[in-house]
């Protein structure tokens, strides 16, 4: 749980695991900046490393709201380009795929 000191070029310069004087940031250990701290990263992959953080992040997202506008009837799935919609139901399906192989028990199971 480290508690960054920042240089006054607003860069990480130090961590500690606890405060150590007032005006410290906490940032969580898999924080981009904490990342790139710990790894010896330059500005130029710090930002790389955020980005690519991001990405997948936002691709989450974006689908998240194309399926609440589709929900809504604002917009209609068969209107969004062919790639798109098979992009987008294979990701559905590799996300069903997960969260039934975590289940312990399927719907065929009888109690």
């Amino acid at each position: 749980m480290p508690f960054v000191q920042r240089g006054a070029d607003g860069r990480i310069h130090a961590l500690f695991n606890t405060e150590q004087t007032s005006g410290q940031e906490y940032l969580g250990a898999e924080h981009p900046e904490v990342r790139a701290f710990l790894s010896g990263a330059t500005d130029s992959e710090h930002v790389h490393q955020a980005l690519q953080q991001t990405d997948a992040e936002l691709a989450r997202v974006t689908e998240d709201l194309i399926n609440l506008l589709v929900e809504k009837n604002l917009i209609c799935f068969t209107d969004l380009p062919e790639a798109v919609q098979g992009k987008l139901l294979s990701r559905e399906q590799l996300r069903a795929r997960l969260s039934d192989s975590a289940s312990p028990i399927s719907d065929d199971d009888t109690l």
